[in-house]
């Protein structure tokens, strides 16, 4: 007998698909959302200012709102919402220690031109490795058709439209040809395990052999066993090398992996060891990153030099993050968490005896199971004794890297059963096993640990549908120091499901963004600022791309200035919340596209209601801007009776049309010098000023 599940795999049942979020990416690194009056933020020609909020100031009869800035000697720069795409927030330095322009100096003009020498030569650098990339023949691996399908309809839960997203980008890039170096950013728990199986499935299929890099024994042992589960109907396989493996058992699987008998060899460091040879290797997958030095993943790609590389990472290193911002590799995230999944409940606290039995007690009480992380080993034993006389009803356990390694493969056994519910551990747990019923963690001296670590450590916690609670336990604030005290603030502000990115873009800020082809963490980039720094680079990469070379001032782009003298903003009856006006203004100045404008119009009407007039008139004035850019004017004004363009010198609108309008119509329309056109006519209402420059670029369009 035959049964359905066995042809067709299992079927999951598919829940109403979630609206697709904007690319994640994009969205965190670039978003505004997250600032603070007091935080600082780049003007693309001021330089580094402080934002003191949103202010609305009346101007020629009509409310106007501005994002104020505070520059060096007191200075003031207020900036109309129109032109916040001039603005980005500033990270890759410590945002205290970010310089404070002085307004109209030319120190940030000489800032912003070393920068662009220094970006041209990264820009050539980048595209260099990527033409070297793209000329290598990788391997293309064929489609393996309805034997990917039957593996694919196993997967017991509902893919998130992220991780749809992700696996399909991973199964273009090794069905091209190219060899792929792609990194998967997600969460802890948010399915990227699944996305490199389906790899690991396209490899093996194609008769390639796969290694899966980690960097703990206890991870080791977990991936072995769920990759074992998810292949278990297939001839595939899969093998394991490290400490829990004798030197015996080690050198008999190394001796089938030359031979090819093994498909998936999952390891620690120990894959890399001199003596181990693959007959074909054809993918090699990276779990957290972040745990390898730079030096170990250069000798891995040094294995084979077609060899597809997957990493996968909840916090990417700040490196690791800037090559794939900077084009440099591939990016995929993954920030839709999967259904019914809470967030972690996080609380910064100065450690106290009773908060520590009280916690303890509550998750015992309600059946769940406690992490009390307490990374010393010399006193870890005293540590587990004090628990036991203050908790006498706890069930503990000691986990720690110096232990037999039989015993610690005991002792997570043991309570992954359940039979004792406190687990006194050190680090090791980080990268650790999976147990779902483990629903709080007690960090002693959180300030110790690194944000990528908290983050990971946190993340051990809350794996199934109950609430977790993660307790972060410092020494009395004195003691702290002033990174340690930063860290801690980002972890608890960042509790929500889905935020090891946005800590990233904080590791950013505290650490520095790091040199992208230098073995260096911290980087040139705190004078303008890192999302300046990127968008530059973009812009360097895009002209050399086109065979241009980029220009020696990357910041001098002649954006259209328009002032209608009409009232165009987001009012605030209509979006309270400041910082949803400010992302959504921020959206609004940085939208290139027409279409983009009418989706964004339509997502304003679902989600606020239908449009005051306001912001119907911010929004037709943004488009007036990018087509003006598009022809090279500078400026638009217009008001009671009639208005003026100005041209730049290199503007794509034809002299001819100019001079044609000029002498068809004299009273009407004024040259005045060789780049203002002044036009005279009455102009009462908003709606007419906007119709009548709207009429007039159409007439300087060039002929198609």
């Amino acid at each position: 007998l035959i049964t359905e599940t066995e042809l067709f795999g299992q079927q999951v049942l598919q829940r109403r698909r979630r609206a697709r979020q904007r690319d994640a990416a994009e969205q965190v690194i670039r978003s505004l959302s997250e600032l603070r009056p007091g935080a600082p933020v780049v003007h693309l020609d001021h330089g580094v200012g402080r934002y003191l909020g949103l202010q609305v100031l009346r101007l020629e009869e009509q409310d106007q709102e501005f994002l104020t800035l505070a520059y060096a000697e007191g200075a003031k720069l207020y900036v109309p919402v129109a032109n916040l795409h001039l603005i980005s927030r500033y990270s890759g330095g410590d945002p205290d220690s970010a310089p404070l322009h002085r307004l109209g100096s030319e120190q940030w003009q000489k800032a912003r031109e070393k920068a662009a020498r220094e970006i041209r030569d990264t820009a050539a650098e980048l595209l260099e490795v990527h033409a070297r990339r793209a000329a290598r023949e990788g391997f293309a691996y064929p489609d393996p058709g309805a034997d990917y399908r039957t593996f694919a309809a196993a997967f017991p839960f509902e893919e998130t439209p992220d991780q749809e997203d992700a696996i399909a980008a991973v199964r273009t890039d090794m069905e091209s040809g190219k060899p792929m170096d792609r990194l998967v950013c997600g969460d802890v728990g948010f399915g990227k395990t699944e996305v490199a199986m389906r790899a690991a499935f396209l490899a093996v299929a194609a008769g390639r052999q796969v290694g899966v890099l980690v960097p703990t024994t206890l991870l080791a042992q977990q991936h072995f066993q769920n990759f074992r589960d998810r292949f278990a109907g297939w001839p595939v396989t899969i093998e394991m090398v490290s400490r829990f493996r004798s030197a015996r058992e080690q050198e008999a699987i190394a001796a089938r992996v030359a031979t090819g008998e093994v498909d998936i060899l999952i390891g620690t460091h120990r894959l890399l060891g001199a003596d181990l040879r693959y007959r074909d290797l054809g993918l090699v997958i990276i779990d957290e990153e972040h745990r390898f030095g730079v030096r170990q993943k250069e000798q891995l790609k040094a294995l084979r030099a077609e060899v597809d590389i997957l990493t996968l990472t909840a916090t990417p290193i700040p490196r690791t993050l800037n090559m794939a911002l900077g084009g440099l590799r591939d990016l995929s995230v993954i920030a839709t968490p999967p259904p019914r999944r809470l967030s972690v409940k996080t609380f910064v606290r100065q450690r106290e005896p009773r908060l520590v039995r009280e916690a303890i007690l509550r998750e015992i009480l309600r059946g769940g199971q406690v992490y009390f992380l307490h990374n010393e080993v010399k006193t870890i034993a005293r540590a587990a004794r004090e628990l036991e006389q203050a908790i006498p009803e706890a069930r503990i356990g000691i986990a720690h890297g110096q232990m037999p390694e039989r015993e610690l493969e005991r002792v997570m056994s043991d309570f992954y059963h359940r039979r004792f519910n406190v687990l006194v551990c050190s680090t090791i747990i980080e990268t650790g096993i999976d147990v779902p019923s483990a629903n709080t963690i007690i960090i002693e001296r959180a300030d110790k640990l690194g944000l990528a670590q908290l983050h990971q450590l946190r993340g051990r916690v809350g794996r199934s549908h109950h609430q977790a609670y993660a307790y972060l336990l410092t020494p009395p604030p004195g003691q702290l120091t002033a990174d340690a005290d930063k860290r801690l603030e980002a972890i608890q502000a960042a509790d929500q499901l889905g935020s090891g990115f946005t800590l990233a873009t904080h590791d950013l800020e505290i650490r520095g963004a790091g040199e992208l082809l230098g073995d260096d963490q911290s980087g040139h980039i705190a004078a303008i600022g890192f999302t300046l720094y990127m968008e530059l680079l973009e812009r360097a990469v895009a002209s050399l791309r086109r065979g241009e070379p980029a220009p020696a001032d990357l910041g001098a782009r002649p954006d259209c200035e328009v002032n209608l003298h009409i009232p165009a903003l987001i009012p605030d009856t209509y979006v309270p919340d400041v910082h949803t006006r400010l992302t959504l203004y921020k959206r609004l100045a940085s939208t290139a596209e027409e279409t983009a404008l009418k989706e964004f119009q339509v997502e304003m009407i679902d989600r606020f209601g239908l449009l005051p007039e306001e912001l119907r008139h911010l929004i037709r004035v943004t488009a007036l801007r990018q087509r003006a850019t598009a022809l090279g004017i500078v400026r638009i004004e217009a008001g009671a009776a009639g208005g003026l363009l100005e041209f730049s010198p290199h503007t794509g609108v034809d002299p001819l049309a100019v001079v044609q309008l000029v002498q068809g119509e004299p009273g009407r329309y004024q040259l005045r010098g060789a780049t203002v056109l002044r036009f005279a006519e009455p102009l009462h209402d908003a709606e007419s000023r906007i119709a009548a420059v709207e009429a007039l670029l159409e007439r300087l369009l060039p002929a198609r």
